[in-house]
């Protein structure tokens, strides 16, 4: 299967995947963050930077979309072999909440907008939902205090206007989705990187969700 986790900047992501990978034995994909020659540039240079940034992670995005169609036709051939994938943030998400932010806020102009969505659109011929989303809902605060604590630097510069733009648009796609089911957890309310019993309890969840999807 195709489990994705999806959330705003600092929400617990990458945590949650490690997590769930090691629990089923299922394999990370991971978001293009590390060894990413555009995000420091991004950061310090939103307007000058934005089109180039999102090229490079819808182009990260869709090779992971390719990947995992891979895995699915391998699963379907042989009934021996059943992978499942958990992916760290989607391309879903790429366009409809980060593009579309950047565009609004007027860091990304209209001509590269409509460049980045006609590209965007062509490459959703070839893309199936995630047979589960996992949306980690974070507020404000939780996200500074977590971006804080793993400590990339080119992150500390991120203003709350941003985030809280996000976030927003979140809401907005969550509430509009339609393509599967969705879990919704609340990190304000849990830790499941230092509590046993928090991670237990979303493992309990997912569980519930993964025998609905049969």
């Amino acid at each position: 299967m195709h489990i994705a986790i999806t959330g705003n900047i600092g929400a617990g992501k990458t945590t949650l995947a490690e997590q769930l990978a090691e629990h089923y034995g299922w394999e990370v994909l991971y978001e293009a963050v590390d060894g990413n020659p555009y995000l420091a540039d991004f950061y310090d240079d939103m307007p000058r930077w934005s089109f180039n940034l999102q090229i490079y992670f819808l182009n990260s995005r869709f090779a992971q979309v390719k990947k995992i169609i891979d895995i699915q036709l391998a699963n379907q051939a042989s009934p021996d072999y059943q992978h499942t994938v958990v992916q760290d943030r989607t391309i879903y998400e790429d366009a409809a909440i980060f593009a579309r932010n950047l565009y609004e806020s007027g860091d990304m102009t209209v001509r590269d907008y409509e460049t980045y969505r006609q590209l965007f659109t062509n490459m959703m011929s070839l893309v199936r939902p995630p047979d589960l989303m996992i949306y980690l809902r974070a507020s404000l605060p939780k996200l500074r205090e977590q971006i804080k604590k793993r400590g990339r630097l080119f992150e500390q510069s991120i203003s709350d206007d941003y985030l809280s733009n996000l976030n927003r648009l979140y809401k907005e796609f969550l509430d509009s989705y339609q393509l599967g089911p969705v879990l919704i957890l609340d990190v304000d309310a849990i830790d499941y990187a230092k509590r046993s019993a928090d991670f237990d309890a979303v493992v309990r969840q997912v569980d519930t969700q993964l025998r609905k999807i049969g």
